[in-house]
């Protein structure tokens, strides 16, 4: 995989951090996050690097399905601007064909809070709205409000480091505003180096 461009990383970082939509997510999520405290700009260290990715997406969302895709993917993550930010740039090998994207995150130490964007090559136009959180337990937490097939739903994204060499990523969607949740990605990292 080729290596990002670190200025154009950057500029983008600053881009996204500035974002008006981040301060309407930060103020609706903060009460579910629970209290702040014990948050850093180090809370993402341990998924810098290179890793490979065992991926785990269901095909149909929403829909009582239990029909899995599985592919094979690589990553490298890196902090930017003394840690407060953390860019990973994401190749995936799917059936369908290889795709590609960027994963940011950026830290504010005032609400110790983290927002978590994705930008798809595919529609690079379009960013995601932010999953706003925080990590409690060794696990980050990561809530935002979106639209599925056009019903309102609660997007969940949960990090957590599993070992020195190994991290999770799972991504659930919840239909009743955050009272049963449906997994419905699941992203396996391995350390490469």
């Amino acid at each position: 995989m080729a290596r990002p461009d670190p200025d154009r990383r950057t500029l983008l970082a600053l881009a996204l951090a500035a974002s008006p939509a981040l301060g309407a997510a930060r103020r609706g999520f903060a009460q579910d996050l629970g209290p702040p405290g014990g948050g850093s700009i180090r809370d993402f260290d341990f998924f810098l690097g290179s890793w490979r990715v065992a991926h785990r997406r269901l095909r149909k969302r929403l829909a009582g399905s239990d029909d899995w895709e599985t592919f094979e993917g690589s990553t490298v993550c890196q902090a930017l601007l003394g840690g407060v930010v953390n860019l990973n740039e994401s190749l995936a090998r799917r059936a369908s064909g290889p795709t590609s994207g960027l994963g940011l995150r950026a830290y504010d130490a005032r609400t110790d809070t983290w927002a978590d964007w994705y930008l798809s090559a595919a529609d690079p136009l379009t960013i995601d709205k932010p999953g706003i959180g925080r990590f409690r337990d060794g696990v980050g937490t990561f809530l935002s409000d979106d639209v599925f097939e056009g019903r309102p739903i609660v997007v969940r994204g949960r990090f957590s480091s599993l070992s020195p060499d190994e991290a999770q990523w799972d991504q659930a969607f919840s239909p009743d505003g955050g009272k049963t949740w449906e997994v419905n990605w699941v992203m396996r990292y391995s350390r490469t180096a």
